[in-house]
């Protein structure tokens, strides 16, 4: 391949292989390739959290020959691909104007580099290390737990990861006191509520994570009470939490490829529009029956 040329797909996926593993990926993952012609020329890319309709118009209109996301679009099986059905209406897309889709998620999420380490440096911790290692001494694996450079109040952090990430409708949310002074913090990039037991979170001052469902989180706060009051919990958007890793992976690629133009989705995928306070109705109810 001279530096001018466009690699192949087929040498894109090697280079996708060597950044992230396949093999790092959860047995209950899919990975890697999932449409397109390893013979096809790609002279761009477009980088993208979810394989959504905006995201794939988006790699379309860019004339991109990859579309790179985080999350799977065949992460459970299909029977049909029909183009009424979304899955297949994005899938027919992409073919037609000939651009691949590949993913890497959980293989993406656990090595240096991967979305919860990136989240861990850009918050300033040190001495990272995984929650749950890949293997015995592994720097790559699920989560990662540290320690802030110096003590600093629950309300701090949270304002830090708020101007951190890219904003949504829900924000940061909070379980815990905004006084609390926490330093040894443990977080998970995604979906992090299967790793609320785990000894490196319960012992961390405050989890940070995203999609905490009330009863795993209720009772992880009824647990923490009896430790006097930690870990707190701080609770982003799953998409938030992995979007900041689409910049590190698209430095890498370009690395990689410099004949291939790299480029990151600039749309918002997180799922929610707005919020609407709520009581407020009944308020006036009351208000009105007094």
């Amino acid at each position: 391949m001279s530096a001018t040329a466009a690699p192949s797909l087929a040498e894109v996926l090697a280079v996708v292989e060597r950044l992230w593993p396949s093999s790092g990926a959860e047995q209950w993952d899919a990975v890697g390739l999932v449409s397109g012609d390893p013979a096809a020329p790609v002279d761009a890319i477009l980088l993208a959290v979810d394989p959504v309709a905006a995201t794939v118009h988006e790699a379309v209109q860019l004339g991109a020959g990859l579309l790179l996301c985080h999350h799977p679009l065949l992460l459970r099986g299909v029977q049909s691909v029909a183009e009424d059905r979304y899955k297949g209406a994005l899938l027919a897309s992409l073919i037609r104007a000939g651009c691949a889709l590949v993913t890497a998620h959980t293989n993406a999420d656990s090595p240096a580099d991967g979305v919860s380490d990136v989240l861990a440096r850009l918050l300033g911790l040190r001495a990272a290390s995984p929650i749950v290692p890949a293997s015995p001494g592994s720097s790559g694996g699920l989560g990662r737990v540290g320690e802030l450079p110096e003590p600093i109040a629950l309300a701090e952090l949270a304002e830090r990861l708020g101007a951190l990430l890219p904003p949504t409708a829900a924000g940061v949310r909070v379980a815990g006191q905004p006084s609390l002074m926490v330093q040894r913090v443990a977080l998970c990039g995604g979906a992090g509520d299967s790793l609320l037991s785990d000894p490196s979170v319960t012992s961390a001052d405050v989890y940070i994570t995203a999609d905490l469902r009330h009863h795993p989180a209720s009772e992880a706060r009824e647990q923490a009470a009896l430790r006097g009051g930690t870990p707190a919990l701080i609770d982003v958007s799953h998409w938030a939490s992995e979007s900041l890793w689409l910049e590190v992976a698209a430095q890498a690629l370009r690395s990689a490829l410099p004949a291939v133009r790299v480029q990151i989705s600039s749309v918002r995928t997180d799922p929610w529009d707005f919020v609407a306070a709520a009581g407020r109705l009944g308020e006036r109810t009351v208000e009105e029956e007094r």
